[in-house]
């Protein structure tokens, strides 16, 4: 009989084997396994709001069901909503976007792997601030590029203009920016965020602006998109925007690529030979998302402050923590370097593990996302889960080595 082939000989491509598993999706099974034993696992981990998705959403899904519309739609995505995305940026940022200038994808991730693979060649150079989502290095790992880290630890965790001019070489081609921040939750300020793109395009470099997070940002501060910029400038700025985060719906698959027409055209290539086009009633749903009442976002954004500012203190009451105020998004990323060393522990992974095992707390480490001595905890969970994730912590913290 013929033996089976082990996972040791199985060829894989190197673009592949060079790639690394997503450290958030890795989280979430390792608590899911645990969870399957009958342990309550307290997940501050996720990266996806713990609200259902609002019911006048749910409705557009039904009625395009009811109309049969369930066969393949365009590459690019349905007309209606290419149009309507555009015309949203244009009324909120003052932009001139037409609908040719917007490609549907499947998640605001295939969005950012289409852009990355049709612009990077191998070798090319892309500049990634640190901390970073997960994704990023490894897009750019499998389109044959070179991931170069620009850190911000220095700075509180914010990017500057000038960090962006000293790291340009002649082989950089694209500048990702992600902003309100996953994993710090810090935003770019406005001014900041022109002086950065105007110093990349000055050199010749693209910006990939992630904004999957834009509609989360808690007072005084605002919603602010690349769309606002020069029209000029933006020539060679990409949008990448996302309905999971802003309307809970992470399942739907729905996202958006916004930006010049020949870099979008050669995405649509790219899209019309993987996924062939985005689900075509989450496409439906996601119309009435961006065109119908937005008090869902409204009441979220309110709760996610509520539990943000309940989290910041009571991190920041614990030994061994420290955590600055997220300008946005859903989470914080406390410095736990001194609660590592009490209880005799070298990485953030071993931390992460150690949390899972002893206080059924999953968390993602900050090695995932290239800040050792940090961790991500997401507060897109209930206040009562937070609070009694905070009360393990603390007797965690207090323990010794």
């Amino acid at each position: 009989m013929e033996r089976m082939q082990s996972d040791r000989d199985f060829p894989a491509a190197e673009r592949v084997r060079l790639m690394q598993v997503s450290s958030t999706m890795a989280v979430l099974q390792a608590a899911e396994r645990l969870r399957a034993t009958g342990v309550r696992v307290l997940d501050l981990g996720a990266g996806e709001p713990d609200f259902p998705t609002p019911e006048h959403i749910k409705e557009a899904a039904r009625r395009a069901l009811a109309e049969n519309f369930t066969r393949y739609t365009p590459a690019a995505g349905i007309a209606e909503l290419r149009a309507a995305i555009a015309r949203f940026l244009n009324e909120h940022f003052g932009s001139t976007y037409a609908p040719e200038h917007v490609i549907v994808t499947a998640g605001g991730k295939q969005a950012i792997f289409n852009a990355i693979v049709t612009l990077i060649e191998p070798g090319d150079e892309v500049l990634i601030p640190a901390p970073y989502w997960v994704t990023f290095p490894q897009v750019v790992t499998f389109a044959g590029g070179r991931s170069r880290f620009l850190p911000t630890e220095v700075n509180e965790f914010r990017l500057t203009a000038e960090m962006v001019g000293e790291a340009v070489t002649p082989r950089t081609k694209l500048l990702i920016l992600n902003s309100p921040c996953n994993p710090t939750g810090r935003v770019i300020p406005p001014e900041e965020f022109r002086r950065i793109v105007e110093m990349a395009v000055a050199r010749g470099v693209y910006v990939l602006s992630d904004e999957c997070y834009r509609e989360f940002v808690y007072p005084p501060h605002i919603p602010f998109s690349a769309a606002s910029l020069p029209e000029a400038m933006r020539e060679r700025v990409l949008i990448v925007g996302s309905f999971s985060k802003t309307y809970a719906m992470t399942g739907w698959r729905i996202g958006y690529a916004v930006g010049p027409h020949a870099w979008i055209r050669e995405m649509i290539k790219v899209q019309s030979h993987s996924t062939s086009n985005p689900t075509s009633i989450a496409q439906k749903a996601a119309l009435e998302a961006l065109t119908g009442p937005q008090e869902s976002v409204v009441t979220m954004l309110r709760e996610y402050q509520r539990r943000r500012d309940f989290l910041l203190e009571a991190l920041n009451a614990l030994p061994g923590i420290r955590c600055a105020v997220p300008e946005g998004a859903f989470y914080v990323f406390p410095d736990v370097r001194e609660m590592m060393r009490a209880r005799g522990l070298r990485t953030s992974e071993e931390l992460e593990a150690r949390l899972l095992e002893e206080c059924q707390i999953a968390l993602t480490a900050g090695a995932a996302f290239g800040a050792e001595g940090y961790v991500r905890i997401s507060y897109a969970t209930s206040l009562d889960v937070l609070q009694e994730a905070i009360a393990r912590l603390d007797r965690f913290a207090r323990a010794r080595a």
